[in-house]
């Protein structure tokens, strides 16, 4: 079991606050009081694998800043607490913004204002944080670019709210949140996934036992190429029959994969990179042909508890890695498909006032 030093948290909250502000000076300084030089950086396709904070500054927020100017972060949750194995996580849930003004890894810019999720994971070791794992919703940079190339979303796609109560962004202890509420909704959402997994090898739908897990007005917040679905029946038909149909033997092979449960208070996470292995052996999900393969999934996510069953969950899949790994070159498709339009900067007219 790790323990947590008092000053980690303080220098987090300064990363947070140069995230916020898109500050890379600060965000450079913040590095070296927050993160081990070696630091392991788990981010999504197509960025990759990184070795040290300031790789993925340089490589990712640089390139994000000069597309987005006046970037900004908001969080809409901040937790943390201790995974299954006593090691301590801080999960952040939000959205970059900005004006779209350059490209952005071939995506061409509109001029607007443009939105893009975010689920980051920090795992920490006395006074440094030592992994990340990362998914941006670049799917949904392409979507508001009107330049995702791929098949359409069966829920729906657009600005994802953060949490009805308002409650996600907890504040950050070295005493870490061991509560019984906490506790409580760890085995909710612990029991909810096993039942998950009974069906199809099990049963019919009735063995997951949904009803008693999920509020019957939920909010399934999936990511962008997947969309956001609403109530049982919503969450059933957009996501999870589709899902299913595909891969029927999710859950059932255990080689590769990872993941981390924790929980503060209401929320729950879980991260892993990844946390998923299963086959693609029929059709149905994503536009996606049977590929006879299997494939991994990195899904980083944040459940809501609400008098006992889920009432919101916020899901970032890596779809792009997805892809990849089926041999599918997404951005070399976006390329094609956006051939014929102008990809330079955006110059906005600048009025006199």
């Amino acid at each position: 079991m790790t323990a947590v030093e008092s000053g980690i948290f303080e220098s987090f909250t300064d990363w947070r606050n140069s995230q916020r502000r898109a500050d890379l000076a600060g965000l450079e300084q913040a590095v070296q009081c927050v993160f081990d030089e070696n630091a392991v950086i788990h981010m999504c396709h197509p960025f990759g694998d990184m070795t040290g904070a300031m790789q993925w500054i340089s490589q990712s927020y640089q390139p994000l800043l000069e597309a987005m100017p006046d970037l900004e972060r908001r969080d809409t949750i901040v937790i943390h607490g201790k995974d299954q194995n006593g090691e301590p996580w801080i999960g952040c849930c939000g959205y970059y913004c900005g004006t779209f003004l350059n490209p952005f890894l071939d995506i061409p810019p509109t001029g607007h204002f443009t939105h893009m999720r975010f689920h980051e994971f920090y795992q920490l070791s006395r006074n440094r944080i030592t992994e990340v794992q990362a998914i941006w919703d670049l799917v949904e940079v392409m979507m508001q670019a009107n330049a995702w190339p791929m098949a359409p979303s069966l829920g729906r796609e657009g600005l994802v709210p953060g949490p009805a109560t308002c409650d996600g962004v907890k504040t950050l202890s070295s005493v870490l949140p061991g509560s019984e509420e906490a506790t409580t909704n760890t085995h909710i959402v612990l029991d909810m996934l096993t039942h998950l997994m009974l069906h199809p090898v099990q049963g019919g739908p009735k063995v997951m036992n949904l009803p008693d897990y999920w509020h019957s007005n939920l909010t399934w917040y999936g990511p962008s190429g997947i969309g956001t679905c609403r109530g049982l029946a919503g969450f059933r038909n957009w996501h999870q029959i589709p899902f299913l149909n595909a891969m029927p033997d999710r859950g059932k092979q255990h080689s590769d994969a990872d993941w981390h449960l924790f929980a503060q208070d209401n929320y729950v996470a879980v991260t892993g990179w990844p946390n998923m292995r299963q086959t693609l052996s029929a059709d149905g999900w994503l536009g996606i042909a049977p590929a006879g393969k299997h494939v991994t999934l990195r899904s980083l996510d944040f459940w809501r508890i609400e008098d006992g069953k889920i009432a919101e969950n916020w899901v970032l899949v890596d779809l792009l890695d997805l892809y990849a790994q089926l041999g599918v070159d997404v951005f070399g498709r976006l390329k094609e498909f956006n051939k014929a339009r102008p990809r330079g900067a955006v110059e906005l007219p600048k009025e006199e006032l």
